[in-house]
C-alpha cells in the first residue's frame, strides 16, 4: 500500500515537472517567434518603404532616373541614391564648400562630432579657405588620417567641371586597395550643380555602388547611417552657402568662425 501510494506520487511528480519542463520550452520558443516576427517586420519596413524614401530623399522622380556626371563609371550600379535641395545661391557660390570637402581640409559639414567618434579626426569649417580651392581631377581627398584604417580611407577625383560636377571614385593603386574597395562596393559620388532661375542651385548628390561582398548586415546598418550623415552634410552646405550667396573668401572672426555676409547661419 505505501510502496503503490509512493509511485503514485513519483509518477505525480514526473508529470508536473515534465509540464514545467514544456511549458518553459513552449515559452523559449514563443519568444524566439516573436524575435524574429519584429525583426522580420523590422527589416521588411524598412526595406519598403524607408529605403526607397530615403533613396531619393529631395529628388523629383526626373532627377532620380535622370543621367548624371560619372554614371558611365558604374554603368551597371547595384544600389544607387539620388538625393537633391534647392539653394538660394548660384552654383558659383556654392563650388568653393565642394571642393574644399575633405579630412584635413575642410570636412564635410555633417555631424563631425559622429565622425571623430570612430576617429576621423574631421573639423568642419565655416569659411572658404583659398589653399583648398585648387582641386583637380586625380587628387585624393582623404576621408580620415592617413594613419587610420591602413590608409585606405580616401577617394579620388574622377571628373571635375568648375560650377557643374564633382565626381568622386575609389583609390585603387594596389590589389589591397582593389579588395577593400570590393568589400564595400566602392562605387561614385557625385556633387552636381544644376542652376535655377533668381540665382539659385539645385544640388543632387548621386551614389552608384558595385555589388557588396561584406555581410549583408553591414550594408544594413551603412546604408541608414549613410542618409543620415549625407543629408546633414547637404544642409550644411546650403545654409554655408546661403550665408555667404557671392561666394566671398571672408576673413575669419576672432572666434575664428566666418564673418556673415548676409544671414546668420542658423544651427
Amino acid at each position: 500500500m505505501v510502496a503503490r501510494s509512493k509511485n503514485a506520487l513519483a509518477r505525480t511528480m514526473r508529470r508536473l515537472t515534465g509540464s514545467r519542463r514544456d511549458d518553459s520550452r513552449r515559452s523559449r520558443l514563443e519568444r524566439l517567434g516573436t524575435g524574429l516576427a519584429a525583426t522580420a517586420a523590422t527589416v521588411g519596413a524598412y526595406r519598403y518603404v524607408v529605403q526607397p524614401w530615403h533613396k531619393t530623399w529631395g529628388a523629383t522622380d526626373v532627377e532620380a532616373q535622370k543621367s548624371l556626371p560619372g554614371d558611365g563609371l558604374v554603368p551597371a550600379p547595384s544600389y544607387q541614391t539620388t538625393r537633391a535641395l534647392t539653394i538660394n545661391a548660384s552654383p558659383e557660390a556654392v563650388w568653393p564648400w565642394l571642393v574644399q570637402m575633405g579630412q584635413g581640409r575642410g570636412g564635410f559639414y555633417s555631424y563631425d562630432w559622429l565622425e571623430n567618434l570612430f576617429g576621423l579626426d574631421i573639423h568642419n569649417t565655416d569659411r572658404i579657405v583659398p589653399e583648398w580651392q585648387d582641386l583637380e581631377p586625380g587628387d585624393t581627398v582623404r576621408l580620415a588620417p592617413p594613419d587610420q584604417y591602413e590608409g585606405r580611407a580616401k577617394m579620388r577625383v574622377i571628373d571635375l567641371d568648375t560650377n557643374r560636377a564633382l565626381v568622386f571614385g575609389p583609390v585603387v593603386d594596389t590589389a589591397e586597395d582593389f579588395e577593400a574597395a570590393a568589400r564595400t562596393g566602392a562605387g561614385t559620388w557625385a556633387f552636381v550643380l544644376e542652376p535655377l532661375n533668381h540665382g539659385k542651385t539645385r544640388l543632387l548628390v548621386r551614389t552608384r555602388s558595385r555589388p557588396w561582398q561584406a555581410p549583408r548586415a553591414a550594408f544594413y546598418l551603412y546604408d541608414p547611417a549613410h542618409f543620415l550623415m549625407e543629408r546633414k552634410m547637404m544642409l550644411g552646405i546650403k545654409r554655408r552657402a546661403e550665408a555667404n550667396p557671392e561666394g566671398e573668401v571672408l576673413p575669419p572672426r576672432e572666434d575664428g568662425q566666418q564673418v556673415r555676409k548676409s544671414a546668420e547661419m542658423r544651427p
